[in-house]
């Protein structure tokens, strides 16, 4: 915990450690952008981000990106596809749960990376839990953030029709993540649409979970609705730990300093 508060107080001070690289690479013909910062020898660590955001706005303005690099760490932060600096197709077979695993995978490779600890929030710590089934051999930990209940297609759907227009939708998180997708001019918002469709997968079973060997720790607001079933599905993966983000939903999790703290602190455990 030293180590955590060390680099807390430093990101608090001012502290900054500017881009090292902002680049680009290309994964399964589909553009992507990243962004590297901190020092080139310190253990890397893929910051990805969620639904209808991007690297800077989830990593860098609630400065995790400082606090990492304050911790010695190698920060390689992801624009996901249909994001950000990211190309964004119209389609939403691009946006299987496992393609996107396997962009960060793809960017591991375009560094020469062999391992790296992960930090996904919301639909990056979706992506997180299918690269921790798919390829654990390219992670060393794992944090998941803002993820419990699997929703389903029905809830897709949803939101799908109110990024397109549809202003029939009652749904409150889909008309809470339209506001958030509007209010970036940046977003597509037919991207957006055809990414929740295509990421969408079955409930997750028991063997599917239990197959996960890495060390993982799931972290969720205690009151986010989006993630309330966190605790549970902790208990469902081997090993793995939960911890509370009191007093925080999904929206304003992230930039917590108990959130920043737990994940230093996990990360620094060999």
């Amino acid at each position: 915990m030293d180590q955590a508060k060390a680099a807390l107080a430093a990101s608090r001070h001012g502290n900054d450690i500017p881009y090292r690289a902002m680049s680009d690479f290309e994964s399964g013909g589909v553009r992507l952008h990243y962004v590297a910062a901190g020092p080139e020898d310190g253990p890397p660590i893929v910051l990805v981000h969620g639904f209808c955001s991007d690297y800077q706005l989830n990593w860098v303005g609630s400065r995790w990106q400082e606090a990492l690099t304050g911790a010695g760490r190698r920060v390689i932060g992801l624009d996901c596809r249909g994001h950000g600096q990211s190309e964004k197709p119209h389609d939403p077979e691009a946006y299987d749960l496992t393609t996107m695993a396997g962009d960060a995978v793809s960017l591991l490779d375009h560094l020469r990376l062999e391992r790296a600890d992960y930090l996904g929030y919301s639909m990056g710590a979706r992506i997180g839990l299918q690269l921790v089934v798919d390829h654990p051999e390219r992670l060393r930990r794992a944090i998941l953030g803002g993820i419990g209940d699997w929703r389903g297609t029905r809830h897709a759907d949803l939101m799908a029709r109110r990024l397109r227009g549809d202003e029939t939708v009652k749904d409150p998180a889909a008309e809470s993540f339209y506001k958030f997708a509007t209010a970036r001019p940046v977003n597509d918002l037919e991207a957006l649409a055809c990414c929740i469709l295509g990421q969408q997968r079955p409930e997750l079973d028991e063997a599917w979970l239990g197959s996960i060997q890495l060390p993982v720790a799931l972290m969720a607001g205690d009151k986010d609705p989006i993630a309330r079933g966190a605790p549970d599905l902790a208990r469902r993966i081997p090993g793995a730990r939960y911890v509370s983000i009191e007093g925080r939903n999904h929206m304003n999790a992230v930039p917590a300093r108990h959130f920043k703290a737990a994940a230093l602190e996990f990360l620094a455990e060999a």
